[in-house]
């Protein structure tokens, strides 16, 4: 069964506070206590930290979330991911430097990547990383792929089904739009199955709901994506 990948903005922007955790309790604390002591410039430190894991498993929405919980208290970010392409260098304002995706950057990418990081050093700059893979089996330059292994390593674990089904239910809840199981099985094996996807769905099919006064059924979400 072909899924089909949602490219919906979703109601709010990533925050940590909006981060479905999962068996990831230990990366959202410490990237609280990181951001807390970036924003409060105490005990600041340029020990970098990367996390990996699988798509929809919510490297980006973590680094997104971070950024704004450090500009919301007025610091500069650097940031770096593969759609960049008019390459920053170093600034030395920036608090704190986020690079995503650095499995899929090029060899320029991996340039300024590189100078970041010594740049980071030599500032005592705070620097957060997500890619695909574990350092040690990213498609990158030695001397790149090495620093990122240097500090905090974490393994990001996507939500099961189930989880992603309690996850649903919960927000289809707080918003007053009751799912029936056989819409969330619907739901979790037509479309894609990642919870940014399924989330963005879920956003979407409320909005239908209450343009068309329909409860939310199975012949409502077909007719939601005959219109698309």
């Amino acid at each position: 069964m072909q899924q089909i990948a949602l490219d919906i903005g979703l109601a709010s922007g990533p925050t940590l506070e909006n981060f479905f955790v999962g068996s990831n309790q230990a990366v959202l604390q410490h990237l609280r206590l990181w951001v807390d002591q970036h924003n409060s410039h105490s005990n600041c430190s340029s020990v970098p930290t990367y996390l990996w894991g699988d798509s929809g498993s919510g490297k980006t929405h973590l680094l997104k979330a971070v950024q704004q919980a450090l500009r919301d208290a007025g610091a500069s970010v650097g940031w770096l991911d593969p759609a960049v392409q008019a390459l920053p260098a170093f600034n030395e304002q920036w608090a704190v430097l986020l690079l995503d995706d650095v499995h899929m950057y090029t060899p320029v990418q991996q340039q300024t990547a590189f100078n970041w990081f010594v740049n980071a050093q030599t500032h005592q700059r705070g620097l957060l990383a997500a890619g695909a893979l574990p350092p040690a089996e990213l498609p990158l330059r030695d001397d790149l792929r090495t620093r990122l292994g240097w500090g905090h390593l974490f393994g990001l674990q996507t939500l099961s089904d189930l989880e992603r089904r309690g996850v649903l239910r919960q927000v289809a809840d707080a918003r007053g739009l009751f799912l029936s199981d056989e819409v969330m099985a619907f739901m979790q094996t037509r479309f894609a199955r990642d919870l940014g996807s399924l989330m963005a769905l879920l956003d979407r099919l409320d909005s239908y709901s209450l343009q068309t006064k329909r409860a939310a059924t199975i012949p409502l979400i077909k007719d939601m994506m005959d219109e698309s």
